[in-house]
């Protein structure tokens, strides 16, 4: 009978700890910018993200150009990407803001052949 129940236990810690961390609230890119997505916003977990990639430098990312340079050691962290990157390309900025998003992460997945690189990877139905 006390095998049962420790058995019992186990089973329903097991069923427990499961259900908790399925249940996790994902993150999702705001695409509110856009006036009608093709698809839903990106699933983006930032810290599991950098901490899985081992990345520290938050402008790795979160870049800053000034013309068409790079300005090193520079983060843009605490910006929108729609700030710089228009809905579709214009003088300032050649780059639209769809086309960011996925030069940025995709780009990034390819080169260190890690993570997702197909559109239903990161955009996951809710």
């Amino acid at each position: 009978m006390k095998q049962k129940v420790i058995f019992m236990g186990f089973i329903l810690f097991i069923f427990t700890a499961v259900y908790a961390f399925s249940n996790t609230e994902l993150e999702r890119l705001d695409n509110s910018v856009f006036e009608k997505p093709q698809r839903p916003s990106a699933v983006f977990e930032h810290d599991d993200h950098n901490e899985m990639a081992e990345i520290d430098d938050c402008a790795v990312c979160h870049h800053v150009y000034e013309g068409k340079e790079l300005v090193e050691d520079e983060s843009s962290e605490d910006s929108l990407c729609s700030d710089c990157h228009s809905l579709k390309p214009d003088q300032e900025n050649s780059i639209s803001l769809s086309v960011a998003y996925h030069k940025q992460c995709r780009d990034c997945h390819f080169e260190e052949n890690k993570g997702p690189v197909l559109c239903g990877e990161c955009h996951i139905k809710e």
